[in-house]
């Protein structure tokens, strides 16, 4: 399994904070923002400007996931 955790307005707009998808050979980080858009299209606008971390390292968007991995997105913070 693959766990995805979500943020901030993210989590909000989702309605939760954790999902799990069952694993794939193969699937990258790229691969789980397009399942992550397709089956919570109100993240949508939101995705595209997360940045991803693989077990709390930010990981590059081709990364290769391998079972049990955490990938979390983390939107753009703003304040001042």
């Amino acid at each position: 399994m693959i766990t995805i955790k979500l943020f901030a307005a993210m989590a909000e707009e989702a309605g939760l904070e954790n999902i799990q998808i069952p694993y794939q050979k193969g699937l990258t980080t790229e691969d789980v923002k397009q399942w992550l858009i397709d089956a919570y299209p109100i993240l949508a606008a939101r995705v595209p400007a997360a940045m991803v971390a693989v077990n709390q390292t930010f990981v590059p968007t081709e990364h290769i996931l391998i079972d049990e991995d955490e990938v979390a997105f983390i939107p753009p913070v703003s304040g001042g």
